[in-house]
């Protein structure tokens, strides 16, 4: 019989996936120990439904790791005035890179997880999908993997909608799930981003001034981490039309505000791009593309394209683009690519 490894979690998609493998594989299970709140009792719970699946488990211990790859990202990234997003860094670097790397050197071929993504072979070359239900969709997250990683990684969701999920593990007598959704950022289990860097930071990062677009002060925040682009609370300061955050200014330690109307931008840049193909984007090409998770993706033209750079113009105005989230190009479904975000501006 075929071998596979599987990522658990304890969650309902992990659960469907032991499922749904072991009609046709010998699952091996494979727990991350990344030092997240409340492991102990999550090693219990996954033990135990390893054990009721019948699954051998193995816990890999990535705490160290986890903590100088992703962790100091975070905290670097908001001390430069970035919004980072940790889950596109763990995912490439930790679960779908050592994580992985480790569960091959068992000797076994592939590791599945349980995103809602589909993996498919395109004329002998693997892409990556959306998936089909587009409420649950994380092609987003996976943008920064490599075509080797991808090549790894199998997706036993992606032809699933969550409702299906509930139901098909609910018929195989698991009916406590529902309502149990896991966290996005695991580390932040039970606390906010500002009270995390408050704690990590010992109060490193100083209030300082808020400023219009055009320089003027008219107050001072707490600390730029307590900000992202386009927040509207919080700020407190009253006027006939909102004021929200356009900017953060981690040089001179500045919050930069505007109107609405100022929040719009169409041409984004990007660093440090990522390609799903094996032949890139040419400068003219038209892409789908999202600038967060929740972004719903614009069309936009690649307008220039260089060793490590990237300069994409949407048709339309996008609100808050913030720099350090990523950029990610979609062809009829399929993930072209990514760059990290890194200035914005309203045209040529």
């Amino acid at each position: 019989m075929k071998q596979i490894g599987l990522a658990m979690s304890g969650g309902v998609d992990s659960t469907a996936c032991a499922l749904l493998l072991k009609e046709h594989y010998q699952v091996h299970g494979f727990l991350m120990d990344i030092g997240q709140p409340g492991f102990s009792d999550q090693a219990e719970e996954v033990q135990a439904l390893a054990g009721r699946l019948g699954i051998q488990l193995q816990v890999v211990d990535l705490k160290n790791h986890f903590k100088k790859i992703v962790l100091d990202y975070f905290i670097d990234s908001y001390r430069k005035g970035k919004t980072p997003n940790p889950c596109m860094v763990c995912n490439r670097e930790i679960k779908c890179g050592l994580f992985l790397d480790h569960v091959l050197s068992t000797g076994l071929p592939a590791m599945a997880t349980g995103h809602y993504v589909r993996r498919q072979e395109i004329h002998g070359e693997v892409g990556l999908f959306e998936g089909i239900d587009p409420h649950k969709d994380q092609s987003y997250f996976l943008a920064r993997l490599t075509t080797s990683q991808l090549n790894r990684l199998r997706f036993p969701l992606g032809s699933m909608h969550k409702e299906d999920t509930y139901r098909f593990i609910e018929s195989h007598g698991f009916p406590d799930f529902r309502g149990k959704e896991s966290q996005d950022v695991c580390f932040l289990k039970g606390t906010s981003v500002a009270e995390y860097l408050d704690a990590e930071l010992g109060g490193g990062m100083e209030p300082g001034p808020i400023v219009t677009l055009d320089g003027e002060q008219i107050g001072t925040h707490l600390g730029l981490h307590r900000y992202t682009v386009g927040q509207r609370r919080g700020l407190g300061l009253p006027d006939h039309s909102p004021w929200y955050v356009c900017a953060l200014d981690a040089a001179a330690n500045r919050l930069i505000i505007g109107k609405n109307e100022e929040l719009q931008a169409t041409v984004v840049k990007g660093v440090a791009p990522n390609w799903l193909v094996s032949s890139p984007p040419a400068a003219g090409d038209r892409f789908k593309v999202k600038i967060r998770s929740t972004h719903r993706g614009a069309a936009a033209l690649v307008r220039e394209i260089d060793n490590g750079l990237l300069e994409l113009e949407f048709d339309q105005p996008q609100r808050a683009i913030s720099p350090g989230q990523y950029a990610v190009l979609y062809d009829n479904g399929r993930v072209i690519g990514s760059a990290e975000i890194s200035a914005r501006t309203t045209g040529p």
